[in-house]
């Protein structure tokens, strides 16, 4: 069967939740004590591919809940430049589903060299990356099959959220409910499927949100470009306005992402102007927003906006999968692509 790998790790995700909090939250917590007697003033990520969308997540949760500066490293600046930046102070974060881009083990063994103090998040607890790094942890989302990545995209999500939130002395108790409501929005895929049948004819979209939920943006337009082979743009709402939403007419397929939360009330601006445009706008979010859209699905309402990501993406996911599927694609095997890629 086409697609059984990817749907089955969609699936898996709630118990994946499940199972950092009750097993791998205390390490998440050990290692947030670690580095914050570090005293480091600045927050570097490296990181590629769906993993690359993590770090960017885990980037707006530093600058927001940290109160600190933080950015995300062109890895090529060390390992084809050779470049030596002074990184003292600075807490390199290298995220990777398998933790064996050998960009990423030579950009983090030269971050240790330059004085940063080095953290790997990975899937793969016994990789090459971990063996670098001072500190590690590991994700636990088991093997990941597909060559798409779903349920390790979620799971560096919570874990980055929960040490973030551990530097920053902040009660956990709202990440509690999101297996089970990642379990009802799941059970909800029979609405996805008749979305995904609506655009299977497309060979381009955009994908926009504002805020936390933008590096979602990104992680769903590689979703369809990976499994679909559309040519898909992921924005800000932000970015959108300044330059590509002249390309943008009546009937060009756009996809919002905009759960409840100040990052959905930013974003209505640029809905308005879609619709004022005949854009035909998918929108999984909240009432507001579906207001505007052409067609929609409503998001849970009750979910604090830093942790949506984790939850907005399971449909998109599920979008995805089905529109490969309507387009006669197999989701598990992308055509050119493996699971672990070889970069410099």
């Amino acid at each position: 069967m086409a697609g059984r790998l990817m749907a089955a790790e969609i699936e898996e995700q709630p118990q994946i939740l499940e199972r950092i909090l009750t097993d791998t939250l205390a390490e998440i917590r050990d290692v947030a004590a670690t580095i914050a007697r570090s005293n480091c003033r600045f927050v570097l990520f490296a990181a590629r591919g769906t993993s690359d969308h993590a770090a960017l997540y885990a980037k707006y949760l530093v600058e927001t809940l940290l109160q600190l500066p933080a950015g995300l490293v062109s890895p090529s600046t060390t390992t084809i430049y050779d470049a030596r930046p002074d990184l003292r102070g600075v807490m390199y974060l290298a995220v990777s589903q398998s933790g064996g881009s050998p960009d990423l083990i030579e950009a983090v063994t030269r971050a240790r060299e330059c004085g940063a103090l080095t953290l790997a998040v990975t899937n793969a607890p016994q990789s090459a990356l971990v063996e670098c790094a001072e500190l590690s942890l590991a994700i636990g989302a088991g093997p990941e099959s597909a060559v798409a990545a779903t349920k390790s995209y979620t799971a560096e999500l919570l874990a980055l959220y929960l040490l973030v939130a551990g530097l920053a002395g902040r009660p956990t108790d709202d990440v509690t409910p999101l297996p089970e409501q990642a379990r009802r929005l799941l059970a909800r895929g029979h609405e996805v499927a008749e979305l995904a049948i609506r655009y299977r004819f497309v060979d381009q979209l955009v994908v926009t949100a504002r805020g936390y939920n933008y590096p979602t943006a990104r992680e769903a337009a590689l979703k369809l470009m990976e499994t679909s082979y559309l040519v898909a743009h992921a924005f800000s709402g932000a970015d959108l306005l300044h330059g590509p939403l002249a390309m943008i007419d009546r009937g060009f397929p756009v996809i919002a992402l905009s759960p409840a939360g100040p990052g959905s009330g930013a974003l209505l601006p640029v809905l308005e102007q879609l619709r004022r445009r005949g854009a035909d706008t998918l929108v999984l979010g909240d009432l507001p927003a579906l207001k505007l859209a052409t067609v929609g699905m409503q998001l849970p309402d009750d979910v604090p906006e830093a942790l949506s990501p984790i939850l907005t993406i399971l449909p998109v996911q599920q979008f995805a999968w089905h529109l490969a599927i309507a387009r006669g694609l197999d989701p598990d095997r992308p055509r050119g692509l493996q699971k672990v890629t070889q970069t410099r």
